[in-house]
């Protein structure tokens, strides 16, 4: 993140989907080493990994990895360290133009056993939501705020909310196993784009409203004021903070339980008080949720519910 000193308002802190895009800053060699990624595996990636290629779509170099070709996507701009980023799409290098292109191989090397492991697991994630992709159809379940959900098409109810409603909300937070029934105003024959596109606007009007009621709740407790919410759709961020007050949710997190909502909300939020992740910024958080840690894991843990 460049130094907010000079341009304050521009500042603004994310929150990737914690499994799905993992980032290794390292540090120039005049400088200490930042450990910011988890501990290395005891056990070469040698023993884990059989001999593959990993191929980023805008892949502009390649280097052998532990048996393994990896093609990466490089790219030079204003920083002050290299930064190691992996999603589904592959490995991802950003270096400030003055690092001689041998220091980044000899970087990748020396961290092959984390690019390894973070390939693999990106991999995973995908196939993992590939499963996962609800299929727009009568009868389709999805989850909302943790609980599921199951589409039912009935274009002749007498709809007043938007052209959908949910029915047996009653108890929806108890923890209730019996499923919900969300009626889409739609004909038995309506395409899947049709059914998707319905659905998903219920689930965004329901998005804005949980977010600012949660954002409303805990703005105060952090003593922070918030100015604007705007929902995302980002493919690898849960959330961002920026300092004019702005912040972003990505609407698909109303799939989860109001529990990791919550830790997001929070998250975001303690960013107005420090918009970075020192160990004052996660005081802050501390002092609202003090079970934050298993909060993030459980995030991290949680495929997403919707697809397309």
């Amino acid at each position: 993140m460049s130094n907010p000193a000079p341009m304050q308002r521009f500042v603004q802190l994310a929150l990737d989907f914690l499994s799905g895009a993992d980032e290794h800053a390292v540090a120039p060699p005049s400088a200490p080493v930042r450990h910011g990624s988890p501990p290395m595996a005891a056990e070469p990636m040698q023993a884990v990994f059989q001999p593959g290629v990993w191929q980023h779509p805008r892949a502009n170099r390649r280097v052998q990895l532990a048996g393994c070709e990896v093609a990466y996507e490089f790219k030079r701009g204003k920083r002050r360290t290299i930064g190691l980023s992996v999603s589904h799409e592959g490995l991802s290098v950003r270096a400030p133009r003055w690092t001689p292109v041998g220091e980044v191989d000899s970087l990748l090397h020396s961290k092959s056993d984390w690019v390894l492991d973070k390939l693999q697991r990106a991999r995973e994630r995908s196939q993992q939501l590939a499963l996962a992709r609800t299929v727009w159809a009568d009868g389709a379940p999805f989850d909302w705020l943790g609980r599921r959900v199951v589409l039912r098409l009935d274009p002749t109810h007498d709809f007043r909310q938007s052209g959908a409603v949910l029915d047996g909300t009653d108890g929806a937070q108890g923890g209730s196993a019996q499923p919900l029934t969300l009626r889409l105003g739609l004909s038995a024959s309506a395409s899947e784009a049709q059914i998707r596109d319905a659905a998903q606007a219920w689930l965004m009007r329901e998005a804005r409203r949980v977010f600012e009621e949660r954002l409303a709740h805990y703005a105060p407790l952090l003593g922070v004021q918030w100015r604007v919410l705007r929902l995302s759709s980002a493919g690898t961020r849960w959330g961002s903070a920026s300092a004019d007050g702005t912040i972003r949710l990505n609407w698909r997190l109303v799939h989860l339980s109001l529990d990791m909502i919550d830790y997001v909300v929070v998250h975001e939020l303690s960013h107005l008080r420090h918009m970075d992740h020192g160990p004052r910024f996660w005081d802050v958080v501390a002092s609202v949720m003090p079970d934050h840690a298993e909060r993030r894991r459980a995030l991290r843990a949680s495929p997403l519910a919707a697809g397309g």
